[in-house]
């Protein structure tokens, strides 16, 4: 599972960073979201990848650290993709009101072709 997990953040990253270095906006934008997409997958990845354990430990219990998932990255995994989608629906609000005002999608304003 760890390998696939590191897979899929490496391929989100890639994606995310090459969508960066293009010059339209909206590929901007997905390449932003992919890379908040890599980002939450590696914190989330940091509270220990196990199906089925639990993470909430129950009162009076002995504690096996091994048995629990950390709660702790899923609360700010959680919180980041709240975030993250109302960054990215503020970043396309932003993205047509520059294509209305300039008539084009390039990050620099300027049409090239």
């Amino acid at each position: 599972m760890e390998l696939i997990v590191s897979l899929a953040i490496a391929v989100l990253t890639g994606c995310g960073v090459w969508l960066l270095l293009r010059p339209r906006t909206f590929q901007v934008i997905i390449g932003l979201a992919l890379l908040s997409y890599a980002v939450n997958l590696f914190i989330f990845s940091m509270g220990r990848l196990k199906v089925g354990a639990a993470a909430v430990l129950e009162k009076g219990q002995i504690v096996d650290p091994q048995a629990f998932a950390d709660p702790l990255p899923q609360a700010l995994v959680l919180t980041a993709i709240v975030i993250s989608f109302a960054t990215t629906a503020l970043f396309l609000v932003v993205l047509l009101a520059s294509r209305g005002l300039t008539g084009n999608d390039h990050v620099d304003g300027r049409d090239h072709e």
